[in-house]
Parts: structure tokens; C-alpha cells; sequence
């Protein structure tokens, strides 16, 4: 198969003593295409290192994560700008709300979640949206930006009901589906992946986290795991897994512009 893990965070603690050979193990699964995503400016730019290590492989995402927004220096934002600049960086992100942790204040996710949608604009790149306990706020944050045509993001790690997934695709958004979806009380959202048109929807693996089946709990998960994400919403969609794989490589190189 033909893979793209649209969203890894390679630059986790987990994976320094093998990182080399969690690409290699990646590579071997047939993944084309891995985007390591940023949640600080560390993070961010140890992610465009990487990219750039890999540039067969690898591309990069920059951003603050909406549960760091409190403890960033008061120029990050510029940071990732600059970050953003860079020819291995493809989107923006992962950026977004976050209702569960509460991390940080709601109203400065929401502001750092507007500065991030304003430097994808201006940069015309993707960005990359964490949604956790806050799908209706980002709806309000988004339909004003829709308003003005369709939207190029991702609604990473997606696990609303097909009202809220309706609501994002009319928008223009990709939604993106990780190991939760191959988890047996997910019916519903193998539902929902199953009704999302051809050319939105992606597959990413979230590593270190949520290790589908049949590695639930196994950690870190890894990219070469992205594999059993595409067989289950292959038949979930009732195709093979080489075309469902062919088919989310080709919609993540399109947005990504790879």
C-alpha cells in the first residue's frame, strides 16, 4: 500500500532512542509520506528539522497546540511565522480548542486559534485543527472565515457525529481519522468515515497516541501503524485497503501541495 500518516508528532521524547528506525519501519510499511506537526515553538522547530533530515518522507507542520497557549513566551507567534516560512513547512497547526483539559482559558485558545487561521491565510497553506469537547466553538469560529469561500484544513483525529462532519465539509475542510476509529465501541465514527466524500477524506496515526487495534494501549504508536487505520475504513467504505490507501495519499499530496 500507498500510505500518508497526515499527522505524527516524530519529535516526541518517545521516539529519540529510535527514531531512525521508526521511519525505516515506516518506509516499510509503504508510507510515502509522513507530516510531523508542531504544539510549540520547540516543537515546531525540531519538527522542520526533521523534515528536513527527510525530505523524501517527512514534511512539517507549525503551531501551538490550544493547550500550551498559557505558558508561551509572548513572541511565539512570531516565532511560528518565521518557522512557517520554511520551504519543508506545509501547514499550519496543530492549533484549534481544547474543552477538556482546560489547559488554558477558552478566550485565549480562541485568540491564539485566530492567529494561527490568519497566518494559513496569508500563507496560503492547510491548517491542522485539534477539536476535543469544543466542536460548536469552532464552528463559531470558523463559519465567518467559510463565509468568504471554501476553507483548505484538516479536522485532525476526527471523532464528531456526521452533523458536526457535515457541517466541516460543507465548509471545505479534510477530515482526518486516527486509531480511535478502529476501536470496537466506534461503530459510529466508522459510520461517519464511511460517508465522507472521497476526495476530504485522510488517515493519520496522532503518534505517539491512540494505537489502533489491534495495538490499542501499545505504545508509542508509530506511523507504520497507520496501515491498520486504512484497512478498517477500507471496509467500512466497502473498498480494498490499496485503493482507500491510493486514494487519502492522493488527497493529503494534493493539500499539502507535495
Amino acid at each position: 500500500m500507498k500510505l500518508f500518516d497526515t499527522h505524527a508528532h516524530l519529535d516526541s521524547e518517545p521516539f529519540d532512542e529510535d527514531r531512525e528506525g521508526v521511519l525505516e519501519r515506516a518506509r516499510g510499511a509503504g508510507l510515502v509520506g509522513i507530516c510531523v506537526v508542531g504544539c510549540t515553538v520547540p516543537s515546531s522547530q525540531k519538527c522542520c528539522e526533521l523534515a528536513a533530515a527527510h525530505p523524501d518522507l517527512l514534511c512539517a507542520a507549525v503551531g501551538i497546540q490550544p493547550n500550551y497557549v498559557s505558558s508561551v513566551e509572548p513572541a511565539a507567534m512570531e516565532a511560528i511565522a518565521a518557522l512557517a516560512e520554511r520551504p519543508e513547512v506545509v501547514a499550519i497547526g496543530e492549533t484549534g480548542l481544547d474543552g477538556y483539559w482546560q489547559d488554558a482559558p477558552m478566550d485565549l485558545q480562541r485568540e491564539f486559534f485566530e492567529q494561527h487561521l490568519e497566518l494559513a491565510a496569508q500563507l496560503d497553506k492547510p491548517f491542522i485543527v485539534h477539536m476535543r469537547d469544543s466542536g460548536e466553538e469552532i464552528l463559531q469560529v470558523l463559519t465567518p472565515r467559510a463565509a468568504g469561500g471554501p476553507l483548505r484544513g484538516i479536522m485532525h483525529s476526527f471523532t464528531g457525529d456526521w452533523e458536526l462532519a457535515e457541517a466541516f465539509l460543507a465548509m471545505g475542510l479534510h477530515l482526518s481519522f486516527a486509531g480511535m476509529v478502529t476501536f470496537k465501541k466506534s461503530a459510529e465514527l466508522r459510520h461517519v468515515a464511511s460517508r465522507v466524500p472521497a476526495d476530504r477524506l485522510l488517515i493519520e496515526t496522532d503518534s505517539p497516541y491512540l494505537s489502533p487495534e489491534p495495538l490499542r494501549g501499545k505504545r508509542p504508536n508509530e506511523p507504520a501503524r497507520v496501515v491498520h487505520t486504512a484497512r478498517c475504513i477500507a471496509e467500512a467504505r466497502g473498498v480494498s485497503p490499496e485503493s482507500l490507501a491510493e486514494l487519502t495519499t492522493e488527497n493529503a499530496v494534493r493539500l499539502f501541495r507535495r
